[in-house]
């Protein structure tokens, strides 16, 4: 199957979820300095989501630029990812009207956890689908950055019962690690063609 309906689908539910994301934030009814401070924490966990969900998007822009096709694995795969993507914007909007206490936080990090186990199973899927020597297997090589980045959401989300904020700061952290964008598809897919 071609990849282009995969492709339209996920950017249009990406867009959505941003959406969703920006009207989670509620205007408020005073027109005071004070009504806006304590806006800060929802602002702050919206900077975060809309980051994280903007580097699925950046990064799953890079890796369908190395496939050529898609079977229903994948399908299903994709969708799984999605489905993950679209809780970011309960689980922030809730961390973030809460000031990141209690259960809120662990929850933002079992969603940012099922995004990345998801989005490795969709790599797993379309590796499977593609030969050994396709540019996709070549450009996957090297997974520092999922593994660390797989560590330090299970520590976050272990700290987050007893502190909150530090395992917030560890989110951060991980989603610091990937504005990068992952260039290692670009610099194969360069080395290939030029």
């Amino acid at each position: 199957m071609h990849k282009g309906r995969l492709e339209a689908f996920s950017d249009g539910v990406i867009a959505i979820i941003i959406t969703i994301m920006v009207l989670e934030i509620k205007v408020p009814h005073e027109a005071t300095i004070e009504a806006l401070l304590k806006l800060i924490p929802v602002f702050i966990s919206y900077v975060i989501s809309f980051i994280y969900v903007g580097i699925y998007w950046n990064n799953h822009h890079h890796l369908f630029q190395s496939v050529k096709t898609v079977d229903g694995k994948v399908l299903w795969s994709n969708l799984f990812l999605l489905f993950w993507l679209s809780l970011i914007p309960f689980a922030s909007g809730w961390m973030g009207e809460n000031h990141f206490q209690d259960i809120t936080v662990p929850l933002y990090g079992v969603v940012l956890l099922g995004c990345a186990f998801s989005y490795y199973i969709l790599t797993l899927s379309l590796l499977k689908n593609h030969k050994q020597e396709s540019v996709l297997h070549l450009a996957l090589g090297n997974k520092f950055k999922e593994k660390a980045s797989l560590v330090l959401y299970v520590v976050g989300l272990i700290i987050s019962f007893w502190f909150p904020k530090l395992a917030f700061i560890i989110y951060t952290i991980v989603a610091i690690i990937w504005l990068a964008p992952d260039k290692r598809i670009e610099k194969v897919v360069r080395e290939i063609y030029d």
